[in-house]
């Protein structure tokens, strides 16, 4: 109770009036009944949100740093350590969903989604071939304006289905994941795998990426250049792309070994890429559900294990995924390609999301230059 009382800066009354709100979860004390125990989750969140203010200004600016989130979304959201997609849980549904399924929930679809295409696979199948294809064609693509949902569906599912062939998905009209362990010469055990992490992986709220392609599909740009919109934020080492570091981090580690790794980054100030998530303070359930279906090598576990150890963060997703990849010998662009097909489904959802809107996004930027010349 001091603690919270402290972090928060206010007197016991008031986090008692906070916990009556239902904005903080409380429980007893296991070593003494007299004392209630908050949960550490809710308290940073509202100590997060007293410390940003309620001034117009601060939230202005705010707003698009993730602070205290303003657009409105039927599709993803996080509640007590857990992801849910339309109010469903995200690891029960991995369970035996497929990303074909997810995508009928996200896109509120009536019928069921294939993601089949006319489009060829590309001689050199990974990341270049993919960002060319979606390149043509946003370049040729039609405005979402003046479209039913039911073509705009079916061109989504003709895109995501063109994306999935460019990383080297088999030609097919398989589920998705069958297509992908069949283009990556893997077992049907491996696309069960695939199956489970593509669905972990489809939508994540309002990532910079969604809001990318919100800002494009708000300014009636066609579908491809607003999935292209979204990918192009995705690339980023910072978002989707953060498995590329951690694939570093493991052929550092079977060169050197994962105690040596550990060290060298911990004594030199280094972070160490998939570990610890912000919204996940108590671990990413997504990682766990994903860990949970395979045995990473000795010498990953180890590192895992170590770096967990020596810094108090448990693995997330993207972790999981290079450990993944690293099992299972996948081609180098697999972690992306897995990230960029299955988010692809979250970003057109977003799309179609805001297309109901019927507005543009068009924040205002705060000006902090020179002084105006003559004025």
């Amino acid at each position: 109770m001091n603690e919270a009382c402290r972090q928060l800066g206010v007197r016991q009354q008031t986090l008692y009036a906070y916990t009556s709100r239902g904005k903080l979860e409380a429980m007893a004390d296991p070593a003494d009944s007299r004392r209630s125990l908050y949960r550490a989750e809710d308290v940073a969140r509202l100590a997060q949100r007293k410390q940003a203010g309620r001034k117009r200004e601060t939230l202005a600016s705010q707003a698009l740093s993730g602070v205290e989130p303003s657009i409105p979304t039927a599709l993803s959201t996080f509640h007590r350590g857990s992801l849910f997609y339309r109010g469903q849980d995200a690891v029960q549904l991995a369970q035996s969903g497929s990303l074909e399924q997810l995508a009928q929930l996200l896109w509120a679809s009536e019928g069921p989604i294939t993601f089949s295409t006319d489009g060829a696979k590309p001689p050199q199948p990974g990341r270049a071939a993919a960002f060319s294809v979606l390149g043509v064609l946003a370049a040729q693509g039609l405005s979402t304006q003046g479209r039913s949902p039911r073509v705009l569906c079916d061109e989504a599912q003709a895109l995501v289905g063109q994306l999935a062939l460019a990383m080297g998905a088999q030609r097919s009209a398989r589920p998705l994941h069958e297509r992908l362990a069949k283009g990556w010469k893997q077992t049907a055990a491996v696309a069960d795998l695939l199956r489970v992490a593509l669905v972990l992986l489809a939508d994540h709220e309002l990532t910079s990426s969604a809001f990318a392609t919100r800002i494009a599909a708000s300014t009636g740009a066609s579908l491809p250049a607003c999935l292209l919109a979204g990918l192009c934020t995705l690339s980023g080492p910072s978002h989707g792309d953060a498995s590329g570091q951690i694939q570093g981090h493991l052929a550092e580690v079977e060169r050197l070994g994962a105690d040596a790794v550990v060290q060298r980054h911990l004594a030199m100030g280094l972070p160490l890429a998939g570990f610890g998530h912000h919204l996940y303070p108590d671990g990413d359930p997504r990682a766990q559900a994903l860990l949970a279906l395979f045995e990473p090598s000795p010498r990953v576990a180890r590192f895992i294990q170590q770096a967990s150890a020596q810094t108090g963060l448990p693995p997330n997703v993207d972790m999981a995924l290079a450990a993944l990849v690293a099992h299972l010998n996948l081609p180098a662009d697999a972690s992306f390609g897995m990230i960029a097909i299955a988010r692809s489904v979250g970003l057109l959802a977003h799309c179609f999301e805001q297309l109901e809107v019927r507005q543009s996004i068009r924040p205002r930027g705060r000006y902090v230059g020179p002084r105006l010349v003559g004025v």
